[in-house]
C-alpha cells in the first residue's frame, strides 16, 4: 500500500463507544455488493471498491447475512481469502433477517438463529471471528436477557469482538445497557440507526441515551437513499432525475415514501443552497453534516462507481462554517414533540424548577443532540 494514496482524514481513527475498537470515520457499506436483487455491483467492481477504501486508509466495513442473499459477504471473504490483510480490516454483519422462507427459527433475535447466523456469516466471510456482531433489527419478541447472553457467550468463545444493536426503539437499548452492566455481560459498543439531514428522530432520545450510556452512533443512510445528492430535481413532490428514487416511488416502501415530503424537499433545497455557498458538492457537504454529530463515531457511505466512493472519502476534508452548519440545523430540526417541548431553556430559566436561582449545568437525564 502505498502512502500517497491515502487520505488522511480517513485514517484519523474514532474509538468505538467505551471499547478500544478503532474504526474510520466513514465505513464501506456493501449492501451494494452483488447484483441479486437487481442492481449493485459485480464481483470485480466490489473488490475494486473495496480495494480502494482500504488503500486511501479505511478499515471499517459493514454488510449483513441478509445483503444480496449472502452475496455481499461472499464477496468480501473472497477479497481477503485472495489478498490478504483480514486482521487490519474491522468486519462488521448482522443476524435478524430470515434467510429462509417457511422456517420460522431461521430469522428473528432467538439463541437458535443467532447461533445459526453467526456460523454461516463466518463461513462467507472466511473468517473464524467477527470484529462487531450487530443485530439487525428489534424482532419485538425474544426476551432481551436471551440475546444479550447469547451474544455475550459468542464473545467469550472468541467468535465475535463486540456487539452492536441496529434500529431499536432507545428504551431497548438503555435496558439492554443496563442489564449488562448489572449482569456482568458484555456492553453494546455502537448503535446503527438511520441519520441525515432529513432523518433526525434519533436526536430525541438515542443519541442522549448513547451519550449517557458509552455507545457510539454508526448512521445509515446519511444521503438519505440519494435524495440529498443534489442530483434530483422535483416536480411537486415527485422526484425527477436518473437514479433509484424516481424508480422506488409509489411502490409502498414506508422507508422511502417518507423522503417525499414538502419539508424535506424544502431540505434539500437549504443544502445546495449551502452547498453554493461552499462550492462544494451537496452529498459531500451533507455527509460532512453528519460527520461532526455528537455521538457519531463512523457513518456508513455506499458506492457502486470509483468516482462516487472517491468523492464521498473527501467528505471529511469538507468544513462547514458556523452560519451555514446553523442554517442546515434549522432547516431540519426536529419538531419539539411531548415531553420535550416542557425542556427548552424558557422553561428552565423561568425559575419553576430552580426557585428563582441560576443553574448552570445541564441535567444529567436530558443531553439534546443540539445546540
Amino acid at each position: 500500500m502505498t502512502t500517497t494514496n491515502r487520505i488522511d482524514s480517513l485514517s484519523r481513527y474514532h474509538l468505538l463507544g467505551r471499547s478500544g475498537l478503532r474504526v474510520s470515520p466513514l465505513a464501506l457499506g456493501t449492501m451494494t455488493f452483488g447484483t441479486e436483487w437487481g442492481w449493485g455491483s459485480p464481483k470485480d467492481t466490489a473488490h475494486r471498491l473495496l480495494a480502494r477504501y482500504l488503500e486511501a486508509g479505511g478499515n471499517f466495513l459493514d454488510t449483513a447475512d441478509g445483503y444480496t442473499n449472502g452475496t455481499s459477504e461472499e464477496i468480501i471473504g473472497d477479497y481477503f481469502a485472495k489478498q490478504g490483510g483480514r486482521d487490519g480490516a474491522v468486519i462488521a454483519t448482522k443476524f435478524t433477517v430470515n434467510t429462509s422462507p417457511g422456517d420460522p427459527n431461521a430469522g428473528g433475535n432467538g439463541r437458535k438463529n443467532i447461533h445459526r447466523a453467526v456460523e454461516g456469516s463466518l463461513r462467507r466471510l472466511k473468517t473464524d471471528y467477527l470484529d462487531l456482531y450487530w443485530m439487525h433489527a428489534w424482532d419485538g419478541i425474544t426476551p432481551m436477557e436471551e440475546v444479550m447472553s447469547t451474544l455475550t457467550d459468542l464473545v467469550r468463545v472468541g467468535k465475535i469482538r463486540y456487539i452492536g444493536l441496529s434500529d431499536v426503539p432507545a428504551w431497548y437499548f438503555a435496558r439492554a445497557q443496563t442489564l449488562a452492566e448489572r449482569e456482568g455481560w458484555e456492553r453494546v459498543v455502537a448503535l446503527q440507526l438511520e441519520y441525515s439531514l432529513v432523518e433526525r428522530n434519533i436526536e430525541r432520545e438515542h443519541i442522549p441515551a448513547a451519550l449517557e450510556l458509552g455507545a457510539s452512533i454508526t448512521p445509515w443512510s446519511p444521503l438519505a437513499s440519494g435524495l440529498l445528492s443534489g442530483k434530483y430535481t422535483r416536480e411537486g413532490l415527485v422526484a425527477k432525475g436518473e437514479g433509484r428514487l424516481p424508480a422506488v416511488q409509489g411502490r409502498g416502501n414506508p422507508g422511502m415514501e417518507k423522503l417525499f415530503t414538502e419539508k424535506n424537499w424544502r431540505i434539500v433545497d437549504t443544502l445546495m443552497e449551502v452547498a453554493r455557498e461552499l462550492d462544494k458538492p451537496p452529498a459531500q457537504v451533507a455527509l460532512a453534516w453528519v460527520t461532526r454529530r455528537p455521538g457519531v463515531a463512523s457513518t456508513i457511505i455506499g458506492a457502486t462507481k470509483l468516482e462516487q466512493l472517491e468523492a464521498n472519502l473527501r467528505a471529511l476534508d469538507v468544513e462547514i462554517p458556523e452560519a451555514q452548519s446553523a442554517k442546515l440545523d434549522a432547516a431540519g430540526r426536529p419538531e419539539l414533540v411531548h415531553p420535550y417541548i416542557f425542556f427548552e431553556n424558557a422553561f428552565f430559566t423561568s425559575g419553576m424548577f430552580t426557585g428563582g436561582t441560576s443553574v448552570r449545568a445541564e441535567p444529567t437525564w436530558f443531553r439534546p443532540a443540539v445546540r
